[in-house]
């Protein structure tokens, strides 16, 4: 078996492919409309499917917010500078909501940003990383 991708439903495609593409270095791999069923699905990804794990954005077309509820926690990347990559995406409007540091209860540095429709991205420092 092979982990294929996570899918979030997104309320702005438009804003959320900006955020996934332009703040955190994504590539929009693949994008079609289903104008029957009235959705829109967007694969953004750092490289190409069938090497890669990917993020699948829906965008249903009548509805643009949805109650995020509190079962879903996070999607994590891994970073090689997370001070110098949390100063690139707040400069480039990315919200970062945990500054980073050492994880509670642990050494791992970690940060936390938020997409468009409130979607929590951990930030994993990978160089010289504490499990």
């Amino acid at each position: 078996m092979k982990m294929l991708h996570t899918m979030l439903r997104v309320g702005n495609l438009e804003k959320s492919l900006q955020f996934y593409c332009e703040v955190l270095g994504m590539k929009l791999l693949r994008r079609k409309d289903y104008p029957e069923g009235k959705f829109t699905l967007a694969f953004v990804g750092y490289g190409d499917e069938a090497d890669h794990t990917v993020i699948e954005l829906t965008y249903n077309w009548e509805t643009d917010k949805y109650d995020l509820g509190n079962a879903y926690g996070h999607i994590a990347l891994g970073v090689e500078d997370i001070y110098g990559t949390c100063a690139e995406i707040s400069l480039k409007g990315g919200k970062i909501v945990r500054p980073p540091g050492a994880m509670k209860h642990g050494t791992t540095v970690i940060a936390f940003v938020e997409d468009p429709d409130g979607y929590k991205v951990e930030l994993i420092q990978l160089k010289n990383r504490a499990d």
